[in-house]
């Protein structure tokens, strides 16, 4: 219970510095709307928040969070319909993005459980990652040690969502009429750094 506490702690101060101390940041969000210009796609790990290691401040990004930061290919079928597909059409489509970012990471568990090759008996996470079980991957994985092959595949992940991306069509006319760039980005969990694969 003492994480709960934590949290609630949290808020208060979240309270007090944006209700309290900076009131107009939320009254201008509540009245005016949001209106980032960039939306990040990124893994749910909880080492990786956005908002946390680019420095913003609140309504600045949207984000999307889920399991390796993975983008399916657009599916006309709306019964496979699902919420990273929504919230990237909701941002392209009513935001406006000016910017997709993909932001993968090093040591992610999503990747690691596609390399290793096995079945998990996961009903969701499987199924999933079968995004990324693409004949590249599985190369990489051929090729190369277990951390390597993770570290390439973290990477490829990437690429395959930025590609995957590029199959929405509303996406792709956004590019298209250049009001929409997308972007890959790679943190390294042990160095900081951040990597510009796109």
């Amino acid at each position: 219970m003492a994480n709960i506490e934590k949290l609630l702690s949290g808020f208060d101060n979240f309270y007090k510095k944006y209700f309290i101390e900076n009131p107009h940041v939320y009254k201008e969000l509540s009245t005016k709307g949001q209106s980032p210009k960039t939306l990040i796609i990124a893994c749910s790990d909880s080492r990786v928040d956005p908002s946390i290691l680019l420095d913003v401040a609140p309504g600045e990004i949207f984000v999307i969070r889920n399991v390796a930061n993975l983008v399916p290919a657009f599916d006309s079928d709306m019964s496979h319909c699902h919420g990273t597909s929504a919230a990237i059409e909701y941002a392209v489509k009513h935001l406006k993005v000016e910017n997709i970012i993909v932001l993968g990471h090093s040591h992610c568990g999503g990747i690691k459980t596609l390399v290793e090759e096995h079945n998990h008996q996961h009903n969701f996470i499987d199924t999933w990652l079968e995004i990324a079980d693409t004949p590249q991957m599985r190369q990489i994985c051929k090729d190369y040690d277990f951390d390597a092959a993770c570290s390439l595949c973290e990477r490829e992940g990437i690429r395959i969502s930025v590609s995957n991306l590029k199959t929405f069509p509303f996406v792709d006319e956004a590019i298209s009429e250049n009001r929409l760039k997308i972007h890959g980005w790679y943190f390294d969990l042990q160095t900081g750094h951040l990597e510009i694969i796109l």
